[in-house]
């Protein structure tokens, strides 16, 4: 694996090539710059050394290009090593389609950087659906009352009411700040970048409650609304769907999908359209005489 580090001020790069250490300078101060210049640094290296770049197993390309992005978050690092050493391993690809979309989104996204970077001449992407398909759980009136009156945890309650009340995205709401709160909206930064998430009266009122916002991690929501939901007899149910019910509610009421779309902060109608068409669908099919 490559590795960055620093000699009298200097960034250096180095990394094993056919069981040799080769080591360069970077000629850089800066570490910013030094991350820059690591992936043509590095197939220069290669470029130099007895194998050709398009000789380069993918296994030694996923190394370089999991110690040359070291912006992602910890989760992005962790599902992209996951990911790959599955793949590297000889594993079959998941079965799920959702699943499989992922795992061959993952491993083509290595291969375009090692095209981009001049490290191979020619990529073996994989080929098929990298979308997936969409989940279409929705919270029925039932459940979502049982979620109400049944988390005990008076945070975790307020945190599970807050997320269905405003749309908003786990990580969202995870970031979220006092000083990101106004009168009747929240400035977040989230998935598709700076969005407003509009507050309605339930929603003040928990922000009011709330001393001090949400601290939680993904895992431990992730985990802890599952198990809530178990308690409570909910099947089938993930934290998302709180998130797929707030929309699909607001829909059922006449907004139009355009200001839905604008209210969940998709990047585009076309994403709303793919999540709430089969939900739309299902409800003519309720209505026909």
């Amino acid at each position: 694996m490559a590795s960055l580090y620093k000699n009298n001020g200097i960034w250096y790069v180095s990394t094993l090539i056919n069981g040799t250490r080769k080591t360069k300078s970077l000629k850089t101060k800066r570490r910013k710059a030094a991350f820059a210049k690591m992936p043509s640094t590095l197939s220069n290296l290669l470029s130099q050394s007895s194998h050709l770049n398009n000789d380069i197993a993918f296994e030694d390309l996923t190394k370089l290009f999991l110690s040359s992005n070291n912006h992602w978050s910890k989760n992005t690092r962790l599902l992209y090593e996951r990911i790959l050493n599955a793949y590297n391993s000889g594993a079959d690809l998941p079965n799920n389609p959702t699943s499989k979309a992922i795992y061959i989104r993952h491993i083509n996204c290595c291969w375009n950087w090692g095209l981009k970077n001049g490290l191979i001449d020619r990529a073996n992407k994989l080929t098929g659906d990298i979308i997936g398909e969409a989940r279409d759980r929705v919270l029925n009136d039932k459940e979502r009352k049982l979620l109400k009156e049944g988390i005990q945890c008076p945070q975790f309650n307020r945190f599970v009411r807050f997320a269905y009340y405003t749309g908003a995205r786990s990580s969202e709401i995870r970031s979220l700040r006092k000083e990101m709160v106004k009168d009747d909206y929240i400035i977040s930064k989230g998935k598709t970048g700076k969005r407003m998430i509009k507050l309605n009266n339930q929603a003040k009122k928990i922000i009011k409650e709330q001393n001090e916002l949400w601290n939680y991690s993904k895992d431990f929501i992730s985990h802890k609304f599952k198990k809530e939901c178990r308690k409570l007899n909910i099947k089938d149910a993930r934290f998302h769907d709180l998130r797929r019910t707030f929309g699909y509610n607001l829909i059922k009421q006449g907004m139009s999908i355009y200001k839905v779309s604008k209210l969940l902060g998709h990047s585009s109608v076309r994403t709303t359209e793919k999540h709430y068409a089969p939900l739309m669908a299902t409800d003519i099919e309720d209505f026909r005489l």
